[in-house]
């Protein structure tokens, strides 16, 4: 890819947890460790000096529970990376980390940053998808999409 700038945006090593099942070995570990664990592998892998990471940016679908928060900070900061990067969690369903893949290349790729962090994290054992669709029914939110007059009006 060719920026305005133009400057280029590479990826320079991939990393992903292990896969697991519904209710196995993984389902207990926590959103932030498991994204932890492929912050350390890709610091370690590369060789990269983690004060020179410009942002952490982060895809997360159901950010509610141990995923709120910001998750990507969290997981940052869960692999005991400098406390000065900042960190972000996009949201775009089930493109949430290749959005955030686009926004840390477009950062890049505009001259605003040099060096992005972009991954995803989800424990879907401990929150299914659409988890965050049913959690505000404690305080009184059936689902996101009620008592929207323009929402209604158009879809029912």
């Amino acid at each position: 890819m060719t920026s305005v700038t133009g400057r280029e945006a590479y990826v320079i090593d991939a990393v992903r947890t292990p896969v697991g099942k519904r209710g196995g070995t993984l389902s207990g570990q926590h959103p932030a460790d498991l994204g932890a664990h492929v912050i350390r592998a890709v610091v370690e892998r590369t060789g990269i000096d983690p004060e020179v990471v410009d942002d952490v940016i982060f895809g997360c679908v159901d950010a509610i529970g141990p995923q709120a928060g910001n998750i990507a900070r969290s997981a940052w900061l869960a692999a005991g990376m400098p406390l000065g990067v900042p960190g972000t969690t996009v949201d775009r369903q089930c493109g949430s980390s290749q959005q955030a893949i686009h926004f840390g290349a477009q950062a890049i790729m505009s001259g605003t940053q040099d060096v992005v962090l972009f991954g995803g994290v989800q424990n879907m054992s401990a929150l299914p998808i659409s988890s965050a669709m049913l959690a505000g029914r404690e305080y009184g939110f059936d689902d996101p999409f009620t008592g929207s007059t323009g929402w209604v009006e158009r879809f029912g």
